[in-house]
């Protein structure tokens, strides 16, 4: 169950518009909404599949980066105990060019039972590209003509370079939709499949995104965000305070900033890990330049620890840290507002993942910009291989 108090720590008066016609024309022009329609098509084989690696190897390496990898970080990190490894362990790699951070894995895993599911539409993007590279002469040296059994690609249905080698090699495949966007894939085999080998419900992460399109709380939220964008609060801090779901947040910065951050438009996505971040960040949310607002997702502790010199459990003493946090920052001209899960479970993160979709697009339109593509990324990668090059 998830609880949201969109109000009592809010103090604008919201504009009014009607979302639900712009729905009716994201759907209508229907280019990238495809993640709209929750597509459980690919469900069966993708939990077939995973459960052949769960049984044959110990190390599932996932390459990807952006929203090839994100998604999935987050709901694994979010769902797994603290203290905690998966069974087979889900590494990621490709999202950064770490010589030692690739070096140590290649030393980690030199004695483990591997595979790999590498993750790119075009198969060119140069982070995951050298770390496929690295780890496929690896794998082919460890495990010789058995490779073909070890890697799963998932790329586009039609074209790329990562595509011609998985038909060349006959790795097994699975496809990145081409009516959706990195960010938006995380209930496609982008994010399905190493979210089902970490061995978690991907059927009830679709059960909870469907309860939050019925819902539709996304309106009010959008509303909000566009309204205080209006009045000139331009930072949106996404405050959590169960540090499992800092990646979550991880997601929301790049499913926002992608989406909305064009044309010297959007509001600018930070997160923060409550309360450790209080004692950093939160004195500039109380006293530093009137530019933010906040959102907070707390969930509710699993476990429950007495504190007999306090007479609350921990979980209480949490819970009061946050509407205090929310109290403070209210009054020092920082709006919150708070979403409150009863626990950490495959439903809710499926609800808050297509909440947040949701109003990640509908806040693109209100903007007039294209929330699925972007193009400042390239900024940096034609600089780099041009200097590559050189």
């Amino acid at each position: 169950m998830i609880k949201f108090d969109f109000k009592k720590y809010q103090y604008s008066k919201l504009e009014n518009y009607n979302l639900e016609e712009i729905v009716e024309q994201f759907k209508k022009d229907n280019k990238m909404a495809g993640w709209y329609d929750l597509d459980t098509s690919c469900v069966s084989e993708i939990k077939k599949t995973a459960q052949h690696i769960r049984e044959n190897c110990d190390t599932f390496i996932v390459i990807g980066i952006g929203g090839s990898y994100l998604g999935a970080k987050a709901v694994i990190d979010a769902l797994t105990p603290y203290f905690e490894k998966n069974k087979p362990e889900v590494i990621f790699a490709g999202y950064q060019l770490s010589s030692d951070y690739l070096a140590n894995l290649l030393d980690y895993i030199k004695d483990r039972n591997v595979m790999i599911n590498v993750i790119s539409k075009s198969g060119t993007t140069l982070e995951p590209a050298i770390s496929f590279e690295i780890l496929l002469k690896f794998m082919e040296e460890k495990y010789g003509k058995d490779v073909v059994n070890r890697i799963f690609v998932t790329t586009d249905a039609n074209s790329g370079t990562l595509l011609d080698l998985a038909l060349q090699r006959g790795f097994k495949r699975f496809v990145v939709p081409d009516n959706i966007g990195g960010r938006f894939s995380v209930l496609t085999p982008v994010g399905l499949l190493p979210i089902a080998v970490a061995g978690y419900d991907i059927e009830a992460l679709f059960q909870g995104a469907s309860k939050a399109k019925d819902d539709k709380e996304y309106f009010y939220y959008t509303m909000l965000r566009h309204t205080l964008y209006e009045k000139n609060k331009f930072v949106e801090s996404f405050n959590v305070y169960e540090s499992k779901l800092d990646s979550f947040a991880e997601w929301l910065k790049q499913l926002f900033g992608e989406s909305q951050g064009k044309e010297g438009k959007g509001i600018l996505p930070i997160s923060t890990v409550n309360t450790q971040d209080l004692h950093s960040l939160g004195q500039y949310f109380q006293e530093g330049k009137d530019i933010l607002f906040s959102t907070t997702i707390f969930a509710s502790a699993k476990c429950n620890i007495e504190l007999e010199n306090y007479h609350h459990t921990l979980n209480e003493v949490n819970f009061l840290a946050m509407q205090s946090v929310a109290e403070a920052h209210y009054n020092g001209h920082v709006p919150t507002s708070i979403i409150t899960l009863d626990s950490i479970s495959e439903e809710n993160i499926g609800y808050l993942i297509f909440f947040f979709e949701m109003s990640a697009m509908l806040g693109s339109y209100l903007l007039d910009i294209n929330y699925y593509d972007q193009p400042g990324v390239n900024g940096y990668k034609d600089i780099l291989h041009k200097k590559i090059k050189e």
